[in-house]
C-alpha cells in the first residue's frame, strides 16, 4: 500500500479533479444546445466548486507559511493570488 500524500479524506475529490469539472462545467454553459435552466444549475454547481477550490489553496498557503516561512516570503502576489488568498473564503 503506498502512503498518502494528501490528508484529504477518503471519497474527497481532489483539487485536480475539481479543476477538471470546472472545465467540464464551463464547456457544457458554453455548448448552445445546454438550456438556460441547465446553465443555471451548472453555475450554480461551479460556483460551489469554485468556492472549495479557494479554501483548500488558501489552508495549502497557511501550511507552506507554517512550515516553511522563509519559502511563504517567497511566493509573489499577483493581483489574483492575492484576492484568492486575502479574501475570506
Amino acid at each position: 500500500m503506498t502512503p498518502s500524500h494528501s490528508a484529504k479524506p477518503s471519497g474527497t475529490p481532489s483539487i485536480e479533479e475539481l479543476i477538471l469539472r470546472l472545465e467540464e462545467i464551463t464547456r457544457k454553459i458554453e455548448n448552445p444546445e445546454t438550456g438556460l435552466e441547465s446553465s443555471i444549475g451548472l453555475y450554480e454547481e461551479g460556483l460551489t466548486i469554485a468556492g472549495t477550490c479557494k479554501k483548500r489553496l488558501q489552508d495549502a498557503r497557511k501550511k507552506i507559511e507554517v512550515i516553511n516561512p522563509e519559502l511563504a516570503k517567497t511566493l509573489t502576489d499577483t493581483p489574483r493570488t492575492k484576492d484568492l488568498f486575502d479574501s475570506e473564503p
